[in-house]
């Protein structure tokens, strides 16, 4: 078994740093699909309330078109992930 240099030694701290950031930012992006979910089922309770649909399908196309210019194709999938998890929630 080798001694890491200290050069490789001062690489494995900088990815464990990033590696840190990036686990910081799921739990800040896991808070933040929370809180969608909580405003999507408030919207829906009150549309439901004055009589309309429970999904607005013409909201989910904006939706899915923002992700899309934002990402591309991936940004496609994220955004119907998010639109499954708020999605019938009242």
């Amino acid at each position: 078994m080798t001694t890491p240099t200290p050069e490789a030694a001062g690489t494995e701290t900088v990815i464990a740093e990033k590696r840190q950031r990036i686990d910081d930012l799921d739990t800040r992006i896991i808070d933040l699909v929370r809180e969608r979910m909580t405003v999507s089922g408030q919207i829906q309770h009150e549309r439901l309330g004055a009589g309309g649909r429970r999904v607005s399908l013409n909201r989910e196309m904006e939706v899915l078109t923002h992700y899309s210019a934002e990402l591309g194709k991936p940004g496609t999938a994220l955004a119907m992930t998010l639109l499954e998890l708020c999605r019938g929630k009242v």
